[in-house]
């Protein structure tokens, strides 16, 4: 294990000892709920399944906790972050550890991420959402559309490295430093990620060590905020992370199993659903917005 991967351990240690602490000291002052239902223990399994193999956990979790309709709406964002964790800390060690990537390249890139969650939120917040939500759906779509080209041998592309030095190593920091401002307000790091990774000619296993890396540095610092307001949902956060581990690992084996030409085409699946869901957020996000403008005409 290289010294840069073990600062990263370090640092993902560190956070979650803090984190784990917070946790176990809120639940004295917590007022509301704080015993798992049985059907939230699924909702863990299932989406840090699809979270492991690259497709996101947050936008199906958020959508499967509002059907379900026993948390306000408000908790969620918080519910999501420290339920969720438990899963992007085990996604990080089991890929970081089993995927080997250039150091360098791994440690730049998350920690540019992590720095853009930090440093980028307070401008990302003050953009129109669906200006972005458009801008990274139709990004996504066209990304995706180019990949699956590479895939059909129809134009060049793609690569099987697992380095990247020069330009397209400084590219790839900041383009994860935007992502790690777009994560803020819900925009998830994960399919763009991935697209660019391979785009640049990385192997298509070197971007999941990078994005969980980014998301386990993330997801506690956020939870440790959380923690503070209580803007969460103990009972149900504790349901996701215990249902996670059993998730996360299933999936963790998947992976790292697929044969090549399967794995590109989970890059193309992943990247499309994405899109589609920044696209119907966009439209979701316009509408509220025209009723909005109609209500203060009248």
């Amino acid at each position: 294990m290289t010294l840069q991967v073990k600062l990263l351990f370090g640092a993902l240690f560190l956070l979650n000892v803090m984190f784990f602490i917070q946790w176990a000291r809120s639940r004295r002052s917590y007022t509301g709920r704080k015993r798992p239902l049985l059907i939230e223990y699924p909702l863990g399994l299932v989406f840090a399944f699809f979270d492991t193999l690259g497709i996101g956990s947050f936008a199906p979790t958020t959508a499967a906790l509002k059907l379900q309709g026993k948390i306000a709406d408000d908790l969620i964002p918080g519910t999501l972050n420290i339920g969720l964790n438990v899963a992007a800390m085990l996604e990080m060690i089991i890929m970081v550890t089993s995927i080997i990537i250039d150091p360098v390249l791994l440690m730049s890139t998350v920690l540019s991420a992590a720095a853009g969650a930090w440093i980028g939120a307070g401008v990302v917040n003050r953009l129109p959402r669906p200006v972005i939500q458009l801008a990274m759906g139709v990004a996504l779509l066209i990304a995706g559309c180019v990949f699956a080209a590479t895939n059909l041998h129809v134009i060049p592309g793609g690569g099987l490295a697992m380095s990247l030095s020069g330009w397209r190593l400084a590219l790839m920091i900041v383009i994860n430093f935007i992502l790690g401002a777009f994560m803020s307000i819900g925009i998830g790091l994960y399919a763009p990620c991935m697209i660019v990774a391979n785009l640049l000619g990385l192997h298509p296993l070197a971007s999941f060590p990078i994005m969980m890396g980014a998301c386990a540095l993330v997801q506690p610092t956020a939870g440790l905020q959380f923690f503070k307001s209580g803007r969460y949902a103990f009972g149900t956060s504790l349901a996701l992370a215990i249902g996670s581990i059993p998730g996360v690992l299933l999936a963790a084996f998947v992976v790292k199993h697929l044969p090549l030409v399967y794995l590109r085409w989970l890059v193309v699946l992943v990247v499309i659903f994405a899109a589609s869901a920044m696209l119907r957020s966009f439209l979701a996000s316009r509408s509220k917005l025209q009723a909005r403008e109609m209500e203060l005409q009248r």
